[in-house]
Parts: C-alpha cells; structure tokens; sequence
C-alpha cells in the first residue's frame, strides 16, 4: 500500500535531459547513484546525460535544522539517492541538474503519517544495524526502528544475527509517533506462530539449527526464527550462541508448544542471516496476530491500535 518504495528500488538510473524535464514538471520522484560528497557536503550525483548537485541543506530530513548529522550526508556516496528536479545551473563551467532529496523525503513522510496505520504491512530495506534493533527505509529514506524484541520471537543478542545491511524486508508498523516523526516497526509477526512454525517439522527428523543460549537445564535451539527447541546439557564444550548445529527431533508438544531435541552434530560455525524470509502474512494489514496456541496457558498475541 505504500506508494513511495525504500530507496534503491527503482530499475532505470540513467536519464536523458527530456525525462529530467518532465519529472521537474511533474515533481516526479526519481533515484540515482551518489558518486561524490565533497568538501562542503553536496551530494554528486550521475544521471547519464549530465551530473546532479544535491545541496547539503537538501541532502537529508533535520541537516538544515541541525537537528540531524553531517554522517547523513557523507554516508550516503556510492549509495542509491532519491530527488526531485529543481532547475539546472552551470558550475564551474559544466552543466549541471539541481536536485532535493529533502522534497523527496517531506512527500513521502507526509504520506507516511497520512496513509499508514498500525497493522499496516510495508517494504522496508535495513540501514543500519545495532545491539538495540535495526533501522529500516521504509519509503524514500525515511527510517523507522525495529527493535530487538520485535524482529523475531526467537531471541537474539544483536539485530545482526536476522539481518544485513541492504536486505530488502516486510515490516509491520507497530506504532508513529506523529509528534517526533518517528515510526516504530515490528518483523515477528511475519514469520508466523507456534503452530504454523511447527507444522514445518516432526518427531524424529534431523534437521539444521542454531545454538541461541545454554542454560543450566538444557540449549535453547532455534529451528527457525519464530521456533525454538530444548536440547539436552552434555559434554559440548563451551557453545557460543549463533552457533550452527544439527538436532533429531525427540517430540512436538503442541498444548504445551515445547519441542526436545537432541544435538547430533555441532559445526563451530556462526549461522547467517537468510537472503530473505518466507512470511506466513501475505496480506497488507494485520489487526492481532496470535503467536501461542489457542488453547496455551499462555497466550501470547500483539494488537494493532489503529491511531
């Protein structure tokens, strides 16, 4: 449902002096490769026919505010760069395209806050990765925060054990802050529940998992990122978590959603993130997802308020 897409996205970056004409008319939205940051933070862009200058005032959201960092601007080279067409200028003798990323971003922050509700489901690419979670573009630039809790129900101790920089994902969002112009988003409820997670296996397959803690009582074992099993304690060794491991499947217990395992193999190697995900939702929007089985003692579920 989110029509201004995560930079990057679009196919075409190279234009002809007629479509930047026709997108400055038209105020259309277009991408291209930053090449150069130079000494006083503008932006050089290639376009094909000519070059484009992004001021630094108009490189990023708060840079003409202070209210955002310089880094902004400078880590934005040999990146995707979204902008609208303002004019054309000679600089130094060549031509050259004068471009806004800030127009770009205030249009699609806008319609961010307008259109999008909580539940709502959207493409979203990840930017920066941190203890506390990962951000994502979720539309021409503007981030918004998955948090740590929030990216798998399987836990994890830093955001890059799920994703990498660049990874193109769904997102749900979880809540806006219209005051501060913050999004928050979630990932869990994507990847489906107990049930649908544990349909996927059965008592005495060996299949591929991932060492995410040992206890005392037993290793917590993810079989995939919504669904962990309990192995046996034994004489492995020191396990650092994102560990890979082979198990053998002991049983499912649905009414009390445990799986026991046990290790058959372990690799000493860190498990990587997945290229993409296979989501369970295929929907746009999400008004509760229900993660326990119904009947658990326990019910574990998320709600969308719709602001």
């Amino acid at each position: 449902m989110n029509e201004f897409k995560p930079e990057g996205t679009m196919q075409n970056l190279i234009y002809t002096k007629a479509v930047l004409d026709r997108a400055m008319l038209s105020k259309k939205i277009l991408e291209a490769k930053v090449k150069l940051c130079d000494e006083n933070h503008n932006l050089i862009l290639d376009l094909g026919c000519m070059k484009g200058f992004i001021p630094k005032e108009e490189a990023a959201l708060g840079i003409k505010e202070r209210t955002t960092k310089d880094i902004a601007v400078i880590s934005r080279v040999n990146k995707i760069c979204c902008f609208t067409v303002k004019g054309y200028k000679q600089i130094n003798g060549e031509n050259f395209a004068i471009l806004s990323r800030t127009e770009a971003q205030k249009e699609a922050q806008e319609y961010l806050f307008s259109h999008c509700q909580p539940g709502d489901i959207i493409d979203a690419k990840i930017t920066h990765l941190d203890k506390f979670g990962a951000f994502a573009d979720i539309g021409c630039g503007i981030v918004g925060l998955i948090s740590i809790e929030n990216i798998s129900v399987s836990r994890i101790s830093h955001s890059k054990d799920r994703f990498y920089v660049g990874q193109n994902v769904n997102v749900v969002i979880k809540e806006k802050d219209e005051e501060n112009k913050r999004f928050f988003l979630s990932h869990k409820e994507l990847l489906g529940s107990w049930q649908e997670n544990a349909e996927l296996f059965a008592p005495g397959q060996t299949v591929a998992g991932c060492v995410r803690s040992v206890e005392d009582y037993g290793i917590f074992v993810e079989l995939t990122p919504n669904l962990s099993g309990l192995a046996e304690t034994g004489d492995y060794g020191e396990i650092p978590s994102g560990t890979g491991v082979s198990v053998y499947i002991k049983s499912i217990v649905p009414e009390k959603m445990k799986i026991k395992l046990s290790i058959v193999d372990i690799f000493r190697e860190a498990v990587q993130p997945p290229e993409e995900y296979e989501y369970f939702v295929k929907g746009s929007h999400l008004d509760s997802f229900l993660y326990s089985v119904p009947n658990a003692s326990r019910q574990t579920e998320t709600i969308f308020k719709k602001v």
